[in-house]
């Protein structure tokens, strides 16, 4: 039982509590979770923190982080949250806090047990009690912060949600926006089925396209493989303002730059091409030409680019493709373009 305004601290992280429950006798529930989906994108500003969800078939978080400290900085991080992904990735990752905040704190009857082995702590310019488990585990704390408020929802959410500078406060209002919108769906809450090719590959997730592409941050440029065929495929990206290149693109009115939308669209196509090959770890894409592109309506952050690709012609090596960027079903960039698969 608890009988404090806070539960125990532990190292700062969750994963005494995951190590307390590993060690316990688990009984499995009979039925099948719930799960709040959403259909439409949901936006939430609380003081600093700015939230967008969208609708998506997992739950999916990119966070961004700002703080005026040499150690941290701004730092930024997406992940898919599987059971898996948050242990290994999350779950040790320990809260932080300045020294100028300790004593105010402490006056309220709050963090009574901290102490150097409890959290990282900092004062004004470095970390007092080294070294960090990842060299971003502020990011990874906050991230998991934000998975323990969405549980407040009392059901699994699904949703892409982007946040920037999060707080609790802030993702606890987001939680009651996503009830409010959002649908409540029982059962076994699985989703749709992933469309299959005729080579039998399924939709791919990020760590499938990292083992196929060779293209990292800042530059890989695709989040998702929707649907693939022998000669087609639909892939998306995600525009968020975490991008990069909106810090110069343009400051204070953000558009996706053009080329990096075709180069988007050409990973798509890259996906398809080496899809059918073998040894991928030897091959790479190389695009030869660009014919009769257009840019149609500019991209914004927030916007999801979903992108189709069809080969209209093969001869050795060389592959022509013709593709298209839509957003909310309306084109926003088309091109026609010729790659070759060359060794590495």
């Amino acid at each position: 039982t608890m009988d404090g305004p806070e539960p125990p601290i532990g190292d700062g992280s969750a994963e005494p509590f995951f190590a307390a429950i590993r060690g316990a006798r688990l009984a499995a529930l009979a039925g099948e979770p719930d799960y709040l989906v959403i259909n439409k994108t949901i936006r939430v500003i609380d003081g600093e923190s700015v939230y967008e969800a969208h609708p998506s078939r997992c739950l999916e978080l990119d966070v961004t982080i700002e703080f005026p400290h040499p150690r941290i900085g701004r730092q930024a991080m997406k992940l898919e949250i599987p059971r898996e992904s948050f242990l290994s990735e999350l779950s040790a990752a320990r809260t932080f806090g300045f020294v100028h905040e300790v004593e105010s704190l402490r006056e309220k009857g709050l963090i009574q047990g901290a102490s150097m082995k409890n959290a990282i702590v900092l004062d004004d310019t470095e970390i007092l009690n080294g070294p960090l488990r990842w060299s971003n585990e502020f990011v990874r704390h906050k991230m998991a912060d934000c998975v323990g408020d969405l549980a407040l929802a009392g059901a699994r959410v699904r949703a892409r949600i982007v946040a920037v500078k999060p707080s609790h406060r802030g993702t606890v209002t987001l939680v009651r926006e996503l009830a409010r919108a959002g649908t409540l769906q029982s059962g076994n809450g699985s989703p749709p089925a992933p469309k299959k090719s005729d080579r039998g590959a399924m939709v791919y997730g990020i760590e499938d396209i990292m083992k196929v592409l060779a293209h990292r941050y800042p530059f890989l440029l695709v989040d998702r493989i929707l649907e693939i065929e022998d000669k087609r495929i639909v892939g998306l990206k995600n525009v968020t303002i975490n991008e990069p290149f909106f810090q110069g693109h343009f400051p204070g009115h953000p558009i996706m730059p053009g080329v990096l939308i075709i180069e988007a669209m050409a990973q798509v196509g890259g996906m398809l091409l080496m899809g059918s090959l073998d040894n991928l770890d030897t091959k790479v894409v190389y695009f030869m030409s660009l014919d009769n592109v257009k840019f149609r309506k500019p991209v914004k952050p927030g916007d999801q680019i979903i992108f189709e690709l069809e080969i209209v012609q093969i001869r050795g090596k060389v592959c022509k493709m013709r593709g298209v960027g839509k957003v909310d079903g309306e084109v926003v960039a088309e091109a026609d373009m010729a790659a070759i698969v060359r060794d590495r």
